[in-house]
């Protein structure tokens, strides 16, 4: 309580004049204003579905649009917290080093986009510098290009509106963690406009030794070049390290399937001194807009990014219940890459041969360096610890074992789209399109077992395709077929070899069906059906073990249902269901066929509502429910089902102050969430608090 009092009068003491969320211009081109009340939830029309202006509900696909508004008043702050509020989606730990999710039953650690553009480092991301965060459903290669099989994950940046204003919030939690961050927006004279976001945070957990110190800056300078042209420069510094925390192992039930260990959320499994995750990311994007004439805009993006990350860590493999003894692994990983690319859109907007469309041309070079090296740990000593005291001071060497990554890579991208939205009546609309990659990728492999230079180039193409009917002003019902592909490097360039160097690419074909609803005005209720097929997975010719062909498949089938924005101008709400069965179809080199994929819960629910009661003071409430997963490909070990409830309480102490408690596992709930594989389980937080103070202008 004494940090608490500490922290509020601090944060008093630099109190800016007046409180008024910041109006945010999108690098789309839909704005959320506000004056004197926060942003809204959802979002009316957004670019990045389609590269055009279209409204949420001409859209032909699922998504989900996560607002920054909503991300305050949940207080969330990983890609992995948010997306437990996205029906269809699930979270894993990524090894405690980096973002990695499950969409519609696919696995990724690569497929998250800033402004539509790749930021596919393993890192773990923030979003202090966001307006939005939207997670589209399906293969999204048309729009995205390679990867993306189950969705995409894109973050939507804040840049200048040319209008004064400022925020600043402080908070702290009740493991004693402390988190401040900023937002300045002050024009230049006419025609300029400075808007600086920043981050810091200093985070403990309630797990035993495990904590993590980040910071972030990110100044962009905006030009606005007469009524139809902007110019926008930007730089981000974004800083994180934390201790890398691979959770509890497993127990064998002779009786059932195995699940995590019990009674041991607090412990430290492994050496919490030497297990430590660690990334430097600089971002610099220049981008640019024009508008020709009523009919005609041309944007250009381009953005270079530099991202140096090291991981290291000790941690459980296995549990000996005969000894009562963890066995413990050791390794650590360098993964460093320069990311340079850009995107070039056409937009044509009017009527051909009569017929009302949108028109999208369009192209993106890009190129990809990265520098990936593993070396695997030695203990000097006994690698086993008692499980009544799991956490060691391990001596431990690092070297190059013979199956260890050691490569350097270069993969280079060019790519054409072609997009139309034909609206030949008030009542349909039709969306078409097709891209061409051409993905080249030379890996430079220094390892023992592989030495050598490999390539591989593969021509990619990627159609999409969607109709959109609208038999009222305020429902819109849509069918669609996207395709997808991920080269067998994998998403992060892992290697090439003289098997996979001759592999065609994964394959993904995603078939829906959904509607959009908008029952009262500001309040929209989706559903989605859908089948998704990935074909082209690696499997052992059955002739002959020792080739490798492309006959193993995937089938993911599910139901979504969502609800988003405002019910009345008081009262705002996000919540989704989801019903999932992703299954191995067709045997793999990883499994057998009828093996379910992990981290997919059969049911999964989320429900998240602020109420205004009074003008200042609102409550909010949120469950999240998930069914019995699987921890991983093996399914030996089961996540049990679990339900979460939180709450939450805003005062708005004066005009300039607004006073937030956001309470987590209110009822104090004992679950597991996530896990990496049967022995790297990550249990869910006790019940805890953060408290926040927002002023601003």
């Amino acid at each position: 309580m004494t940090r608490w009092l500490f922290l509020i009068a601090s944060a008093a003491a630099v109190a800016t004049p007046s409180l008024a969320e910041t109006a945010v211009a999108a690098p789309e081109d839909d704005t959320i204003v506000v004056q004197g009340e926060r942003s809204s939830y959802g979002a009316d029309r957004i670019t990045s579905a389609t590269k055009t202006s279209t409204p949420v509900k001409d859209i032909p696909q699922a998504l989900t649009i996560v607002t920054k508004a909503q991300i305050d008043d949940q207080q969330l702050r990983s890609i992995g917290e948010l997306l437990t509020f996205v029906p269809g989606a699930s979270p894993a730990t990524g090894e405690s080093n980096r973002d990695q999710i499950t969409l519609r039953g696919n696995n990724t650690t690569a497929d998250f986009f800033v402004d539509g553009l790749r930021d596919d480092v393993q890192y773990f991301r923030d979003f202090y510098n966001v307006s939005r965060v939207e997670i589209l459903k399906g293969p999204n290669a048309m729009i995205f290009g390679r990867g993306g099989g189950g969705g995409i994950v894109n973050r939507v940046s804040k840049r200048t509106a040319f209008a004064p204003a400022r925020t600043f919030e402080a908070g702290s939690d009740s493991f004693g963690g402390f988190r401040a961050s900023g937002d300045f927006d002050q024009p230049i004279g006419a025609a300029v406009g400075l808007r600086v976001n920043a981050l810091y945070e200093n985070g403990d957990s309630f797990r035993r030794h495990v904590d993590l110190e980040r910071y972030g800056v990110n100044p962009s300078l905006g030009f606005s070049v007469g009524p139809e042209s902007r110019i926008d420069l930007s730089y981000e510094y974004f800083h994180d390290r934390r201790t890398t925390d691979r959770g509890l192992p497993s127990v064998t039930d002779p009786a059932r399937i195995d699940e995590p260990l019990r009674g041991a959320d607090r412990d430290f499994f492994g050496d919490p001194d030497d297990s430590f995750a660690k990334a430097d990311v600089h971002r610099l994007v220049a981008a640019a807009e024009h508008r020709f004439d009523d009919n005609l805009t041309l944007r250009h993006r381009t953005v270079y990014g530099d991202y140096d990350k090291f991981y290291q860590n000790i941690y459980p493999t296995n549990l000996d219940e005969a000894t009562n003894e963890v066995v413990l692994g050791a390794y650590n990983s360098t993964n460093d890459r320069q990311n340079l690319l850009s995107q070039t859109d056409l937009v044509w907007e009017g009527r051909l041969a009569g017929i009302d469309q949108t028109l999208l041309a369009g192209f993106e070079l890009g190129r990809q360096w990265s520098r990936n090296r593993r070396l695997t740990g030695t203990f000097l000593g006994s690698n086993r610890v008692p499980l009544s005291d799991p956490t060691t001071d391990s001596t431990v060497t690092f070297a190059p074992a013979a199956s260890d990554a050691d490569n350097r890579s270069r993969a280079t991208v060019a790519a054409l789209y072609v997009q139309d939205q034909i609206r030949p009546a008030e009542w349909i609309e039709i969306v078409a399109g097709v891209r061409f990659d051409r993905f080249k990728l030379t890996v430079y492999d220094y390892s023992p077992a592989g030495a050598g230079e490999y390539r591989r180039t593969d021509n990619l193409v990627s159609p999409r395709f969607g109709i959109v009917l609208k038999p009222a002003e305020n429902l819109s019902i849509y069918g669609s077929y996207s395709r997808s592909y991920l080269p067998q490097s994998g998403d992060q360039f892992g290697g090439l070899t003289v098997t996979s160097e001759t592999l065609k690419p994964e394959r993904f074909d995603n078939y829906e069906i959904g509607a959009k609803w908008e029952p009262v005005d500001g309040l929209l209720a989706t559903a989605a059906i859908y089948q998704l097929d990935r074909t082209n997975t690696r499997a052992t010719d059955p002739l002959d073990p020792s080739r490798t062909i492309l006959s193993g498949a995937q089938r993911s089938r599910g139901l979504e249902l969502g609800l988003e924005r405002s019910i009345t101008h008081r009262w705002q709400v996000s919540a989704g269901y989801a019903w999932q069965k992703a299954e191995i179809i067709e045997t793999t080199t990883a499994a057998p066929e009828g093996r379910e994929v992990p981290l997919v819960p059969r049911h999964s629910a989320s429900l998240w509502s602020k109420y205004q009661a009074t003008p200042s003071f609102a409550f909010g409430l949120g469950v999240v429910a998930r069914t019995k997963s699987f921890a991983s490909l093996s399914n030996q070990v089961k996540l049990p089902g679990y339900a979460r409830f939180d709450a939450a309480a805003y005062y708005r102490v004066t005009p300039k102050i607004l006073a937030q408690l956001n309470v987590e596992n209110l009822f104090n709930a004992d679950y597991f969430p996530a896990a990496h594989n049967d022995n790297n389980i990550a249990p869910g937080g006790p019940r805890s608090a953060k408290l926040t103070l927002r002023f601003g202008m």
